[in-house]
């Protein structure tokens, strides 16, 4: 007698994740403009776990009521600030 675990759940797992994944682009294409959008795409691009820290943000937002209208370019840009780390600075000592 045969046992398939992880071998049927596989295809079904794949598509629940393709199904939130258009879920969460559809949600995306609602709350932010489109400027927005394409500076989220190239941060994605670069910093791939920043924009899902983003975007998770965002879904919370939304989800709480608190989004009105779609965030523009401007208001991603200062959502993009509190995630950067801040610079260090380097003190370079002549001896």
């Amino acid at each position: 007698m045969e046992t398939t675990s992880g071998a049927d759940n596989q295809p079904q797992r794949n598509e629940e994740v393709e199904k939130q994944r258009l879920i969460r682009e559809q949600m995306l294409r609602v709350l932010l403009t489109s400027d927005a959008r394409d500076r989220l795409n190239n941060v994605r691009i670069v910093k791939p776990e920043i924009a899902k820290s983003i975007e998770s943000q965002l879904m919370q937002l939304a989800s709480t009521g608190r989004v009105k209208r779609p965030i523009n370019d401007d208001e991603l840009k200062e959502l993009l600030s509190s995630f950067q780390q801040p610079k260090r600075d380097f003190k370079i000592k002549w001896v």
